[in-house]
């Protein structure tokens, strides 16, 4: 299916619309070439007597007599009320046309934009990352505008211009057919360097839609990485990379200058050969007697009128050409199929989730992430998962809300395998805090609300407590209503990785997943976070996934991950008396002189639990 029939799908509600506009577009162009006849009469029975004893053409009903005899200012004024009276009726149904199919480009607009970014949200993030920031910014922001433009006003401008050509041409052979021939010889010439300006429109089309989005991912990539690139003192560096993109795309719009100039060379001087041998006939046929100067005059501005819409013809079909450039990275974008389907027949998840891998083994571009995972997770414990960069521990806790899909083995919730389950009911259940903090540029209030935005400032200010956060918000110039930055810059590592967890609180939901979510706080508050938390939320399941010991003490249970694999399983205190991997690291992170207290501190609440 090409851009064009798959535009044709959403559109076709809106074709109503503007067909309507299309007829009332037809209606003025007609009054307007009727101009050029009244013109004609001003010349032949104004300026003139040439005309009398002629039938006038369509306005014979003026010059008859009634309406005043010619070289009479009664018959001036009769003609010139019935010339402003098309005129400004044209101008009117004009008006209310351009009105119209305005708004009706702008709500086609408008559900492109609904349906890509719905495809957006609905996209996994394997998906997603196929794609770079810039060419997915492009698509979403000026492909819609140019695919809209395509069908609100490239084809309108395209029927206006052939409804000029037809009745001009019939005008033109109504009133002599001799008058059709420098259309008829140029029009064929006027077609190929048409086609060539066609090809030559789309190549430099996608050329500049291209370096488009480079530019668009080089400037988005420098917003992110401001600090990174100031702290590198790689500023030469970048702006160097930026000048190079910023070149291509000058380059590719003086390519399109070229193009467009070289073509438009080319139509002028079509245009120009036609306007002089439209008056080279005319005069022959005024000296033989078949014209009057008046039509003759009248004759000259149709075959104008036509170049100049042949002209507007390849105008709008390179315009034409950007649409579909456009419409088919639209096209190809919607149609992208996610990895992560939603069920048949969704069911839904219970308040209490009972969490169950069975052989689990994920992989993903050919790569093994998780491999043969079986594991237990009962509601309400607190399960620890450790493990180096790249062992599987946050690919496990995202395959729980399908953000990964299993290739092998099932994860059963409630004894359904997620798949089972209505996706947004599934995600539901759980609160995550991913090791990638974002903030939205809002108010701190804003983003602990996020999930739900009309919950009392009192219950953003308890979550914030209890995640340690409330201390330093409050310390801010405007405390709650603080703006933070894209992406939160302006707060620390810390400082955004707690508004997160105040967030995922405010949540409530029974699982509670902290993916590396305190790697930026220091030992002190992280404990007093992982307290707080196990203390106000008894009745939860908590999936902690950590690089420090201190963060998984108090857990019942602790996974040590390796190359997408269990490992070692077992309580904080079995873990040690292995002395495997666990206690390797256990040991290494003592020397810090912090992990002895903390183990000895678990100990002793085992023992309170157990007595």
């Amino acid at each position: 299916m090409g851009a064009f029939s798959y535009g044709m799908k959403t559109w076709k509600k809106h074709v109503p619309c503007a067909v309507f506009c299309q007829i009332l577009g037809f209606f003025a162009i007609a009054l307007d070439l009727l101009l050029p006849l009244l013109s004609a009469l001003f010349v032949d029975y104004i300026l003139t007597t040439e005309g009398v004893g002629t039938d006038g053409g369509v306005f014979g009903f003026l010059v008859g007599g009634k309406f005043g005899a010619a070289q009479t200012w009664k018959l001036f004024f009769s003609i010139t009320i019935v010339f402003a009276v098309f005129v400004a009726v044209r101008e009117v149904v004009i008006y209310f046309r351009n009105v119209l199919f305005q708004k009706n480009g702008l709500d086609y607009e408008n559900e492109l934009r609904d349906l890509t970014y719905k495809k957006l949200v609905e996209l996994d993030s394997g998906t997603v990352a196929t794609y770079n920031t810039g060419e997915l910014l492009t698509t979403l922001t000026s492909d819609i505008i140019t695919y809209k433009e395509m069908f609100s006003r490239t084809l309108q401008n395209l029927g206006d211009s052939f409804f000029v050509l037809a009745l001009s041409c019939v005008i033109l052979a109504l009133n002599s057919a001799w008058m059709l021939l420098i259309p008829v010889i140029i029009a064929p010439v006027l077609l190929v360097v048409l086609f060539k300006y066609t090809k030559a429109a789309r190549r430099v089309s996608q050329n500049i839609r291209k370096n488009n989005a480079r530019l668009n991912l080089t400037v988005q990539e420098n917003i992110n990485a401001v600090r990174l690139v100031r702290s590198f003192a790689n500023e030469e560096f970048e702006e160097n990379k930026f000048d190079g993109v910023n070149a291509s795309l000058r380059q590719a719009y003086f390519d399109q200058v070229d193009t467009s100039a070289k073509y438009n060379l080319a139509f002028n001087v079509i245009r120009q050969t036609a306007y002089v041998a439209t008056i080279a006939i005319g005069a022959l046929l005024v000296l033989n007697g078949v014209f009057l100067v008046g039509i003759m005059t009248a004759c000259i501005t149709y075959v104008l009128k036509i170049m100049d819409h042949l002209t507007q013809v390849s105008n709008n079909v390179y315009q034409l050409q950007y649409g579909l450039v456009s419409g088919g990275r639209i096209m190809e974008f919607l149609e992208r199929k996610t990895r992560i389907p939603e069920p048949v027949h969704p069911q839904k998840v219970g308040c209490r989730p009972e969490i169950e891998l069975k052989n689990v083994s994920i992989t993903a571009e050919g790569k093994p992430l998780l491999k043969n995972v079986s594991l237990r997770i009962p509601f309400g414990k607190k399960f620890g998962f450790m493990g180096g960069t790249g062992s599987g521990k946050s690919v496990l806790l995202k395959s729980l809300v399908r953000i990964y899909d299993v290739t092998q083995g099932q994860i059963l919730i409630d004894g359904k395998d997620v798949r089972d389950y209505d996706l947004e009911d599934l995600r539901n259940v759980f609160a995550y805090v991913f090791q990638d903090v974002f903030l939205f540029s809002n108010t701190i209030d804003a983003n602990i609300a996020f999930y739900a935005p009309d919950v009392a400032k009192e219950e953003v200010m308890r979550v914030a407590e209890l995640a340690q956060a409330g201390r330093f918000i409050r310390s801010l110039p405007q405390g709650y209503d603080t703006i933070v930055g894209e992406k939160g810059l302006g707060l620390s590592g810390g400082q955004k990785q707690r508004i997160s967890i105040a967030r995922a609180l405010l949540k409530n939901a029974p699982v509670l997943v902290l993916d590396d979510a305190s790697s930026a706080l220091d030992v002190i508050t992280e404990r007093k976070l992982m307290r707080t938390i196990k203390d106000n939320f008894p009745d939860k399941t908590i999936l902690i996934a950590a690089h420090r010991v201190s963060s998984l003490a108090d857990c019942d249970e602790i996974c040590y991950m390796q190359d997408g694999e269990i490992v070692e399983h077992g309580t904080f205190e079995e873990l040690i008396a292995k002395d495997g991997l666990f206690a390797e690291i256990y040991k290494m992170q003592a020397e810090e002189g912090v992990v002895d207290d903390l183990a000895a501190e678990a100990h002793t609440q085992e023992g309170r639990l157990g007595a």
